[in-house]
This record gives structure tokens, C-alpha cells and sequence, in this order.
């Protein structure tokens, strides 16, 4: 399992994130799978295995604000939207964006990656006037 040692709650917590299609989810929502799951662990092992698997390439990363992160099993390169008020992730296709202007990175550096987080929320209903 990628150089990690596949322990019990690894190997449980693997098969809710990468069975089926490529998903986001949060640290919560996968204790809360994992608990509806009968899988006994504690939201700190969550986060641990969470940076283990994103340190070992099987996840991304996407820090929406400071008190909010997503996993992303999808590792392409690619963006993201995220649905305020619902607390979902959706991609965007990468050849959708074209990111021009960036500054050059500081010397013996090189971009690595440029993660893009479009916000978005429902449109409000408008009320009908009243004539």
C-alpha cells in the first residue's frame, strides 16, 4: 500500500476512499462513513492516514479556507469548486483554466503545482414584484 504499513484501520479506510469512482471528501465525513461502517477509529487516525496517503501520492490536498480540507483521490492535475453552503467539492476540467502572469519562483525553485478554488453558491430565488 504505496510504502505505508497496511494496518487494519489503513486497510478499512482505503477501501471507503478508493472503491468506486474518484471522490473529495473531508476528515469528518470519512469518520462518519467509517463509524456507519463499523469501523472503530478515532478522527485523529483519520487525519493521520489522510496525510500518510497524501505524502504517499494517493491523494491531493485541497485547502478550500483555514479551517477547511478536502481529499481528492483524483491526483491529475486539475481544479476545483467548491459549493458554499453545501460543503462539496466538484472538479474542473484542467484545459478549462488557462493560468497566465504568474512570477517567476524564488531562485532554486520551480511551481510544482497551482491548485485553483473557484467558490460558488446557489443562485437566491428571486421574489416576484408586486404591481
Amino acid at each position: 500500500m504505496a510504502g505505508l504499513r497496511p494496518t487494519k484501520q489503513r486497510i478499512a479506510l482505503a477501501k471507503l476512499l478508493f472503491s468506486g469512482s474518484h471522490r473529495h471528501t473531508s476528515a469528518e465525513q470519512l469518520h462518519s462513513e467509517a463509524e456507519n461502517g463499523g469501523v472503530s477509529v478515532s478522527l485523529a487516525t483519520i487525519y493521520n492516514a489522510l496525510h500518510q496517503f497524501r505524502n504517499a501520492g494517493l491523494l491531493r490536498e485541497i485547502s478550500v479556507d483555514a479551517t477547511r480540507t478536502y481529499f481528492d483521490t483524483d491526483t491529475s492535475n486539475h481544479h476545483h469548486f467548491f459549493v458554499e453552503g453545501e460543503e462539496r467539492v466538484i472538479d474542473i476540467d484542467s484545459k478549462t483554466i488557462d493560468v497566465i502572469g504568474l512570477p517567476p519562483p524564488p531562485g532554486g525553485m520551480e511551481i510544482a503545482h497551482v491548485d485553483i478554488v473557484v467558490r460558488v453558491r446557489r443562485k437566491a430565488r428571486s421574489k416576484p414584484s408586486i404591481s
